[in-house]
């Protein structure tokens, strides 16, 4: 009990500054290790040779679409769990952590089926040729099917956030991705197994990290109950998962279609350009994943604060998430900008087509990804208010409005160079309409906080 009413206490009354170290700073720490063990294996795909870099590029954005469904539970659950706490509705929470969970692993289950038996035609239509498809085969039949653990995983991840337990979602996080990168060498080199290894290196580490969270769950530590009887359909809750669940999982399949069609124009300039994309995507998601842990702080605190009309608090929230994650993304994308070509030949044996390749898109990606940590902050926002419509279009803005014309039109006059720039032009463009967004939600919220105060 008394742990329970610590965590109340930082959602809704200890400083801004600790509250956010307190709960972004764990899951900061596991967002980190998790993107690292992400680059690892990478790193030892990446010495078996080029087709097999290109095999698990390609798969990439198939896993991160199952992941989204774990998102699209877990964090369209948690904006209303932190809301529900906010209010002292313990009973709705209840209902709305079952379902969400319970929904989750049974929704997943189905894509993942259809995914196994559609393998082929999906790798295909990710941009995998002749040469890497073998591989990709093997390293995505492995992966996908032991991702409905991942599935669990990102959706206790969000809900644990959601009542203030960051500490148990890094635990999870970090068990995972430092098994994964204590199993790779041996599964992929030792036994002899390639990127099938890598997979099942993967698949053990998920299981690992579902175990953490089935102990944290069936010791009573959480703030919510875990019971069948207690998922509950009804209008108001599935309508509330679902009103920020559907946004969230949009922006993963819009992360995935970016990634999917970035790889898709690659390919026509070589397996080299295709195999640079992968460190690219991974090494910019390592500096995304840290943003998004320590915001993963940031949103508990924005919607128990809204949710208890407590604006000066949310005010502060925001402006502080804004100083900070904007100084990480400056310094994080300043050494990618810096040394993209010492960090790309980490990830081959010496292809230095793919070394130049890949510097050019880091460099450039390096540097507009300064903006992502101000972007960031109003599209988490926008959601936990239960603002889906603005929180769906912003998101849909950096990898989706803006990325798709540009990715399909600028390569017809740039080449190669137009692949490469597509997304730092794309990040620019959604920086401009976050400015335009923001301004007009501190004005809503102005009004909102004078006709609180004066019914009050």
């Amino acid at each position: 009990m008394k742990k329970h009413h610590t965590k109340m206490d930082l959602l809704g009354s200890a400083p801004i500054p600790k509250a956010l170290l307190a709960l972004g700073l764990p899951t900061m720490i596991g967002m980190l290790i998790n993107a690292l063990y992400n680059l690892v294996d990478t790193y030892f795909v990446g010495g078996l040779g080029t087709d097999q870099m290109g095999a698990v590029t390609v798969a990439f954005p198939l896993g991160q679409i199952v992941v989204g469904l774990g998102l699209l539970f877990g964090n369209g659950a948690a904006a209303y769990l932190s809301r529900l706490l906010g209010r002292g509705d313990k009973d709705t929470a209840n209902k709305v952590a079952s379902t969400a969970v319970y929904s989750s692993i049974l929704v997943g289950a189905i894509v993942i089926l259809c995914s196994v038996i559609f393998l082929k035609p999906i790798l295909k239509q990710l941009g995998a040729i002749e040469s890497v498809l073998p591989d990709a085969i093997a390293y995505s039949g492995i992966y996908i099917t032991f991702s409905i653990f991942n599935v669990f995983n990102v959706t206790m991840n969000n809900i644990v956030s959601s009542e203030g337990a960051a500490k148990t979602a890094m635990c999870a996080l970090m068990t995972g991705a430092i098994l994964n990168v204590l199993l790779d060498p041996v599964f992929i080199y030792a036994l002899h197994l390639g990127v099938a290894g890598a997979a099942i290196a993967t698949a053990i580490s998920q299981i690992v990290s579902t175990l953490v969270y089935l102990c944290y769950i069936l010791r009573k530590k959480s703030v919510f109950h875990f019971r069948i009887k207690d998922c509950c359909f009804s209008k108001e809750i599935v309508s509330e998962i679902l009103k920020i669940g559907i946004p969230t999982l949009l922006f993963q399949l819009l992360t995935s279609l970016s990634i999917g069609m970035m790889d898709n124009a690659a390919k026509e300039y070589g397996n080299s350009a295709l195999a640079a994309m992968g460190p690219l995507t991974k090494m910019m998601s390592m500096g995304s994943l840290m943003v998004f842990g320590f915001l993963k702080g940031f949103q508990p605190i924005a919607g128990f604060s809204y949710g208890a009309k407590k604006f000066d608090r949310l005010h502060e929230a925001i402006k502080t998430s804004i100083l900070w994650s904007t100084i990480f993304c400056l310094i994080f994308g300043l050494i990618v900008a810096i040394f993209p070509a010492q960090i790309m030949s980490l990830f081959t044996k010496g292809d230095l087509e793919m070394i130049r390749v890949g510097s050019i898109a880091l460099r450039a990606n390096g540097l507009s990804f300064i903006l992502f940590g101000f972007y960031t902050v109003y599209s988490f926002l926008f959601l936990v208010m239960g603002r889906a419509k603005e929180g769906c279009i912003l998101g849909a803005c950096r990898q989706g409005i803006f990325f798709v014309p540009v990715i399909l039109l600028l390569p017809m006059f740039w080449g190669l160079n137009g692949v490469l720039y597509a997304q730092p032009i794309a990040d620019v463009l959604s920086a401009v309409v976050t400015v335009w967004m923001a301004v007009h939600l501190h004005k809503e919220l102005v009004v909102t906080k004078e006709r609180f105060l004066s019914a009050g």
